[in-house]
């Protein structure tokens, strides 16, 4: 943009000349995950509005990285492995593994998630718009976070975390077995994970498209609250808020399926933070919630589902992470611990 570009608009004009003397026109692009034809790209003069081409608003925050899949690189009969990007009804969003190219794969959607890597045996292919199709069986599925070519959250430092300055119960009162170890432990470095918010702008306090989601949800619009999540998802699998709050609209009737959302949402937080990561991530640092999210979700989605040794390990890592215990893991450590099942939790409560 050029250099003396100060006021929105103005910016906003300079880039729209770089746009049109740079972009070979028609050229194909995608919104929200969908393939478009770009004819013209133009400012429309109010700044929250942005560059729009043909009534369709590109994101100019994040640029359209995505490529189509072609013949050459779908072969029926040939088993290929795609990435799932987001889910609808009768479809699915996908890149072909290892690459940056998408497509469309038609097929009722089952037990698919977002960031799983699926195995299909195609039986058709087409294109329609200039965007690939694929129809297919699908073999298996995994989870493999490590291949999908994610660039890791950042870890921000924000200083130190002393358990000295917690409480830990009355003098003289016995500790767990899992806060003598933090307190022993002593000092720690304290850091906030990146949060991803695919389409929402920096400083923009009045658009959230999470709060949408979760509003469409408890107002019985399930299906819009989906599809705004997915959505964020095909733009950016890193939006671990997402994985999370598609695995609560499966919990309650789905708790299989839920752990899915969680494992691939706890599983790219995990691959941000390395393997030896000893750091502390405060619930207090708001941008470390959807993590945190993730890991006790995940946690109650494996006692719920009887698998109570793994349940158990993941509220003790969660603790290990966040001392300060504002979700009460601790509570459900104990439960666990104690043999309690999660039914019998459950009928405790009514």
């Amino acid at each position: 943009m050029g250099a003396g570009a100060k006021t929105e608009d103005q910016q906003l004009r300079a880039l729209e000349g770089a746009a049109q003397k740079e972009v070979a026109l028609p050229a194909e692009a995608f919104v929200v995950g969908e393939p478009v034809t770009a004819g013209a790209i133009t400012s429309s003069g109010h700044p929250r509005a942005g560059l729009t081409q043909g009534g369709w608003e590109l994101a100019s925050a994040t640029p359209a990285s995505a490529h189509r899949a072609t013949s050459a690189d779908l072969v029926v009969g040939r088993p290929v492995e795609l990435i799932v990007l987001a889910c609808k009804w009768n479809a699915l969003r996908c890149r072909l593994l290892g690459t940056a190219r998408e497509l469309t794969l038609r097929k009722p959607v089952r037990d698919e998630v977002p960031g799983g890597i699926i195995t299909v045996m195609p039986t058709k292919q087409w294109t329609y718009a200039r965007h690939a199709y694929l129809a297919g069986r699908v073999l298996s599925m995994r989870a493999d976070v490590e291949a999908l070519g994610l660039v890791p959250l950042a870890l921000r430092p924000r200083g130190e975390w002393d358990p000295e300055t917690r409480y830990w119960g009355e003098e003289g009162e016995p500790l767990e077995a899992w806060a003598k170890a933090i307190i022993a432990r002593g000092k720690r470095p304290m850091f906030e994970m990146e949060q991803v918010l695919p389409g929402v702008e920096p400083g923009d306090f009045d658009s959230d498209p999470i709060v949408e989601a979760s509003e469409l949800n408890a107002a019985g619009d399930r299906v819009g609250a989906r599809e705004i999540l997915m959505n964020m998802l095909a733009q950016d699998l890193r939006c671990l808020d997402a994985h999370a709050h598609l695995g609560n609209f499966d919990f309650d009737h789905r708790p299989a399926q839920a752990l899915r959302h969680y494992d691939v949402g706890l599983s790219i937080g995990t691959l941000s933070l390395g393997k030896r990561f000893d750091g502390v991530l405060a619930w207090g640092l708001i941008d470390n919630r959807p993590f945190l999210r993730c890991m006790l979700s995940m946690g109650l989605c494996l006692w719920r589902l009887g698998k109570t040794r793994e349940a158990a390990a993941v509220f003790r890592k969660l603790l290990w992470l966040n001392p300060g215990d504002n979700q009460g893991a601790r509570f459900n450590l104990a439960a666990v611990e104690a043999g309690r099942t999660w039914e019998e939790l459950q009928e405790g409560e009514r």
